[in-house]
This record gives C-alpha cells, structure tokens and sequence, in this order.
C-alpha cells in the first residue's frame, strides 16, 4: 500500500458478496452501509444474480480465479480494515475465500452473512450451493461476527428455532463453532406477548444480550445485508474487535437501521428498500 508521505490512510471496508442490480441488496447495499459508518467502502463480487426489488430471477457465480483477483487486489493496496462476507455462489468460492482468509492479518475481523438464497423470487434460486457446507463452516473458524437469521441458524445447526430461548441457545452454539460473536435475527420468530416487536439475540464471550425493536409492517429488501455490513463498517471504524467492541458495533448498527426503518423507499413496483 502506497501512501502519500505525512498522510494517514482511512480505513476501508471489504464487501465479498452477490450484485443485486436493483440496488436494494448485496454489494451495493453494503457500500452505502459502510459509508454510513463512515469508513470507505470497497467490494468484490462472488455471484451476479438477475433481480429486482419484485424478486430474484436466477443467479451466476462469478470464476473463482476472477473472484480472488479482485479480493488480492484490493487487500493489497488499500487500507481494508474490516470484512462482511455475504452470498458466494459456488462451494469453490466458499473454499477459496476460506483459504484466503487464512493467508491474511487475523487481526481483521470479518462478519459473516450466511446468504443461502433470496427472500423473494423464483425458489430454485440459490445464492450459496449445498456443497458449500463444509467451506462455510472453516470461515466461521475466522469469523468475528456470523449474522444469520432464523432460517439461516436453523440451516447451519439442523436445529430447531421457534423462540428467542431457542434463539438464544442457537447464538451459543454457532459461537461453539468458532465466531467470536453470533447474531440471530429474530425478524422470522413469532411477536413475544403479542406486542409487535422482534428480537435479535446476540452471544458473545458468556453473555446473552437481546436487541429489540419494532417489527416494521410490510416487506423490505436487503435488511440483513444492510445490518452485516453496518456492524463491519463500525468495526472498521473502531479498529478493533474485542467483545466490547462488537456489542457496540452491534448496538449502533441495530438504532442505525431502526431509524432508516422508519422510512423505507419506495423505488419501483417490489419491495420496499432501506434507506441509508
């Protein structure tokens, strides 16, 4: 990295992660996140995908040999202090990108989206392969950070969650796996109490903490990228990853998106997308 003499770099923000042409989701979702964090946002794309706010069409993993290219090339020259990994595409990219991970400083930390397919659109479509399984579980061995929602822990734990109790032991175990840190959106579980209301429960170190927040009426594209990427950017910005630090990464990036929440952007005849 070259630098201008008497000049301090900026810390930037890694996206790997899907192109959603819509805007609404992916990379260019993250890197309004990361400027929303104040960091400078950087991206590689993993998958390419046919899709707008109303759905996604179909999917297209890029080359791994291009999608390492474009990760090397970034980490080489500019001042990347922070990692969200989203949608991958192919088992081979999973695998790269671990073996990858492995080969850098281990004091960046990477929050982990674990993308397996779109929440709206034609079924068939995956944004993650099934073989990609055993590669997702070595980058969690790196990870700071996994963010998966219910269906997404459900996914990776074969386990079930109907609760914020199973939620919360679902958080303790994918931390067992190797994540300092894991976040279960609850945006899937049922209202507690029969208020509106969804809970996010994150386990870090030995504590359990619960995120609550106002279920938002109406369907909405790109939360959970939004979120992910919200957490990496202010843990780029902080320049460390302590427990302490990815709490309150947490915590900020949770009022950041419960207030652009509350007016969402209408830009066509689909979803609702997040402004930032």
């Amino acid at each position: 990295m070259h630098i201008r003499p008497n000049m301090r770099p900026s810390p930037c923000a890694l996206t790997i992660a899907g192109l959603d042409p819509s805007g609404g989701a992916g990379v260019f979702a993250d890197l309004r996140a990361f400027a929303a964090s104040h960091v400078w946002g950087c991206g590689a794309v993993a998958v390419v995908t046919v899709q707008s706010t109303a759905g996604i069409r179909s999917s297209h993993p890029i080359e791994t040999r291009r999608l390492l290219d474009q990760v090397r090339e970034l980490f080489s020259h500019q001042n990347v202090r922070a990692i969200k990994i989203g949608a991958l595409g192919s088992a081979s990219n999973a695998r790269a990108i671990g073996r990858w991970l492995g080969s850098i400083d281990d004091r960046v930390p990477i929050v982990l989206d674990p993308v397996m397919r779109a929440s709206r659109g034609a079924r068939r479509v995956r944004l993650l392969e099934p073989g990609a399984i055993p590669a997702l579980f070595s980058i969690m061995k790196r990870v700071a950070v996994i963010t998966p929602n219910v269906p997404e822990s459900q996914w990776l734990l074969g386990a079930t969650v109907r609760t914020v109790e199973d939620a919360e032991r679902a958080a303790r175990a994918l931390v067992a796996l190797g994540p300092r840190a894991a976040l279960v959106k609850g945006g899937h579980l049922p209202s507690p109490e029969s208020t509106e209301a969804t809970t996010d429960v994150l386990a870090v170190g030995r504590r359990i903490l619960h995120f609550r927040a106002p279920r938002v009426k109406g369907a909405l594209h790109g939360t959970g990228c939004v979120l992910s990427s919200l957490i990496a950017g202010r843990l780029a910005s902080a320049g460390r990853a302590d427990d302490d630090a990815i709490v309150e990464a947490v915590r900020w990036a949770k009022q950041k998106l419960r207030r652009a929440l509350a007016q969402p952007l209408a830009i066509g005849d689909g979803l609702l997308v997040v402004p930032l």
